[in-house]
């Protein structure tokens, strides 16, 4: 890419960074110490509010670069994670947004130890949603490395390492000095750049091919060098039973993973009421669902416009589609929209991956400090202790993400996240609805459900074929590669409720009717929620 790209594009994202950096030092001015809004930002956002955050949260790197990259390689297949992504947030809506708000507290692990032993139940479920935040911060990381070689025109692992590092280094900042407050503020910043950077792009590829929808299918199947195969399912998860177990495994993660991600469960504790809770999962649906019906459309403009090769070509995990999109929209790489429109949508990258990584480490600090170290401690620990913990697990969950980002570098970021989605339906969904719904669990059956789906789904995935024994793996040159799966969910998500099922009925711990109803009536009417 030519000086001008990189100029301008960094002159944009630096404006950005300068932007959240204030908001961020005003908040941190302004704030009280209290763990309450340290974790939920004092309770005070309003449904669209949170709704546009929550948005901002769940358009991640994965959904603006990973699936469209996807779609413009594969076409119908790649297509299938926008409808999961989207899907997904039915169930949050139907399921647990409003019983999650008056359930709980700041964290997972609130509503399940509600009717629970909690030391035990804190421990579990505080492990499995740092074990999931990490999983997705990767993907953040990955995106971050792609889109600076990219920007800096491949110029060598160096640009990739120092850009990781820095994202890493800020979004440590956003968080323990800004807390929920300033990560929400950035998050609703960040969702309305994305979003009008999207809408940008999509009106200029249904222009370019004057809203002929099918014409543009077409020429996408006729540049992606698969034909009509393109516009059909199979060229991922198509041909043998492995491929097809593979496709139902994914769809299984997406639609069930969303309702036990923590940073999207914590985002319902950042308003006052569980009916505010709802309203801002419909605000979030709607802007959300227009999102995805978007990335559709630029990832096979991308193969239509800039073709599968040339995509292939700078990235092969076709992290960079929609940046080589805006390019070539604004009229190539010599001119001067051109040079505008790639910087645009650079800088609105950076953006996405500088925001949903604040969120994903709040969310894991959280657990850290107020679920594992909360219970580890012999004596309680007051709120402002757990906060000063919380800062520091940021640090700490920083370095550790950094360092996987840089090791995971060349897969896919939709497919990484698809691996975190996983792991969250195999681990959270599981334990959660049992505390939600059933009236005979027990703690033993809450402990077992979390590891029982958390290390099935971890064990899977190192002795799959992301790990070794392929090609595009995170170690070709091995091969320890057992299970032929690459996303676990058709295994572990039901070893996690068949595990929680098994320790309830083995226990000899009587249920607490009192404890539940108290939990039941809490969820339904709100009443007794903080």
């Amino acid at each position: 890419m030519t000086g001008e790209h990189q100029t301008l594009a960094l002159l944009l994202f630096s404006v950005f960074v300068a932007v959240t950096l204030g908001i961020t030092t005003w908040v941190s001015r302004h704030r009280r110490g209290s763990a309450e809004e340290f974790y939920a930002g004092g309770r005070l956002f309003s449904p669209m509010e949170n709704g546009f955050a929550i948005a901002g949260d769940y358009m991640s790197a994965a959904s603006f670069l990973g699936i469209s990259g996807l779609i413009a390689l594969y076409g119908y297949d790649g297509m299938l994670y926008s409808v999961g992504f989207l899907v997904a947030w039915l169930v949050v809506l139907l399921v647990v947004a409003e019983l999650v708000r008056n359930c709980g507290r700041f964290t997972l692990a609130d509503v399940v130890a509600a009717r629970m032993r909690e030391r035990p139940v804190r421990i579990a479920a505080g492990t499995s949603s740092v074990t999931v935040s990490v999983l997705y911060l990767v993907a953040q990381m990955v995106g971050a490395g792609s889109l600076v070689a990219l920007l800096l025109g491949g110029t060598g692992e160096a640009a990739r390492t120092w850009t990781v590092i820095g994202v890493g280094a800020l979004m440590v900042v956003y968080v323990s000095m800004g807390g929920m407050r300033a990560t929400t503020w950035i998050q609703i910043v960040k969702a309305v750049l994305l979003l009008g950077g999207t809408v940008a792009l999509t009106a200029l590829v249904l222009v370019r091919f004057h809203g002929d929808v099918n014409q543009l299918l077409l020429t996408a199947a006729e540049r992606s060098g698969h034909g009509e195969k393109f516009l059909a399912p199979g060229l991922i998860h198509g041909g043998d039973w492995t491929s097809r177990s593979d496709f139902i495994s994914l769809g299984l993660a997406l639609v069930l993973g969303t309702a036990g991600l923590p940073h999207i469960l914590s985002r319902f504790y950042t308003v006052p009421t569980a009916r505010a809770a709802r309203r801002s999962v419909i605000w979030s649906i709607g802007l959300i669902g227009a999102f995805y019906l978007m990335t559709i459309v630029l990832g096979f403009g991308a193969a239509a416009i800039v073709g599968s090769g040339t995509v292939r070509e700078s990235n092969a995990a076709g992290n960079t589609a929609v940046p080589l999109l805006a390019l070539d929209l604004g009229g190539g790489a010599d001119s001067t929209w051109g040079t505008v429109l790639f910087a645009v949508v650079a800088a609105v990258a950076f953006a996405t991956i500088l925001a949903v990584v604040a969120g994903i480490t709040l969310a894991s600090s959280a657990s850290v400090a107020h679920d594992l170290y909360a219970s580890l401690r012999r004596r309680a620990a007051g709120p402002r202790s757990e906060v000063a913990v919380a800062r520091l697990a940021a640090v700490g969950v920083g370095a550790v993400a950094i360092a996987l980002g840089l090791l995971a570098r060349d897969l896919n970021v939709a497919f990484l996240v698809g691996l975190a989605f996983a792991v969250a339906a195999s681990a959270n969904l599981p334990v959660l609805l049992y505390a939600l719904f059933w009236r005979r669990f027990t703690t033993r059956g809450a402990v077992w459900a979390v590891y029982g789906g958390l290390v099935p789904s971890v064990v899977l995935v190192l002795v799959s074929p992301v790990v070794s024994g392929s090609p595009a793996a995170l170690f070709p040159g091995v091969d320890f590669q057992y299970f032929p799966l690459q996303n676990p969910g058709l295994v572990s998500i039901p070893l996690g409720f068949l595990a929680g099922w098994l320790g309830t009925v083995t226990s000899r711990e009587t249920p607490d009717a009192a404890r539940h109803a108290e939990t039941e009536v809490r969820s339904l009417t709100g009443a007794g929620a903080v």
